[in-house]
């Protein structure tokens, strides 16, 4: 059955994956990103394979944008059942350096973004007896230095993901997280850029302590986002899923 997604963070790396997986598998998707022309590149590919998209630019920590964003993809595409909340900055610092505006940037994007959207799309899920919620978590979650403000959203994105699938589960509904280890994406490669390691010299030795001995693919996080968002999963909720390569983060 097709259903309407919302992809946020949708302009490159997991997002775009993760849009361009789900309407493969037939969903119609609004590829959202703070920069709508940056979304036309998603919007291409999912077109281009014969699937159905639009862009919608949008702050997912401003109120009135997110509400504005998800009426206008129930007006374009229809009422949004599946949400993938994965928009995320990172303003890595150690503690001491870490500025407030690094600490509520980070917060505000990941942790209030997901939470703004969550609260507008459910309302269409609840209506519908039906939805699919997932949240990016990170294995960051675990601690990981230089990430004081990332680590505590992504943590806070595991305990908001159980919440949802408490209080909406009566309703259709099923709430999960994705915790990634490395992925090779821009975000990664800004790491790399501000602990001024060559990204090769970074992918290398990231790679020497996974155990299955490679670097991890948008795609990997894309399908499972797809499982969480089937039908099949109706089971499965409240869930935290580490998909880095190994039993640790």
């Amino acid at each position: 059955m097709t259903r309407i997604a919302i992809v946020t963070g949708a302009a490159r790396g997991i997002g775009a994956a993760t849009a361009i997986r789900l309407a493969a598998d037939g969903h119609a998707v609004a590829v959202l990103d703070l920069d709508e022309a940056a979304c036309s590149g998603t919007v291409e590919a999912i077109t281009n394979a014969g699937g159905k998209a639009t862009a919608v630019g949008a702050n997912v920590a401003d109120s009135a944008a997110v509400e504005a964003a998800v009426a206008r993809v129930a007006a374009e595409l229809g009422a949004p059942t599946i949400l993938v909340n994965n928009a995320g900055i990172i303003r890595d610092n150690l503690l001491f350096k870490m500025s407030e505006d690094d600490w509520d940037a980070v917060l505000g994007v990941h942790l209030r973004g997901a939470f703004l959207m969550s609260r507008e799309v459910q309302k269409h899920q609840v209506e519908a007896n039906w939805g699919r919620i997932v949240n990016l978590s990170s294995t960051s979650a675990l601690g990981n230095r230089g990430q004081a403000n990332y680590a505590a959203a992504k943590a806070g994105m595991q305990g908001f993901t159980k919440t949802l699938a408490i209080e909406l589960g009566r309703y259709g509904v099923t709430a999960n997280a994705i915790a990634p280890g490395f992925i090779v994406s821009d975000m990664t490669k800004a790491t790399a850029e501000r602990m001024g390691v060559p990204f090769d010299d970074f992918v290398g030795h990231m790679v020497s302590e996974i155990p299955v001995a490679r670097a991890g693919k948008p795609e990997d996080i894309a399908a499972a986002a797809a499982f969480f968002c089937s039908e099949e999963a109706s089971f499965v909720s409240g869930q935290v899923l580490y998909v880095a390569g190994g039993p640790r983060a």
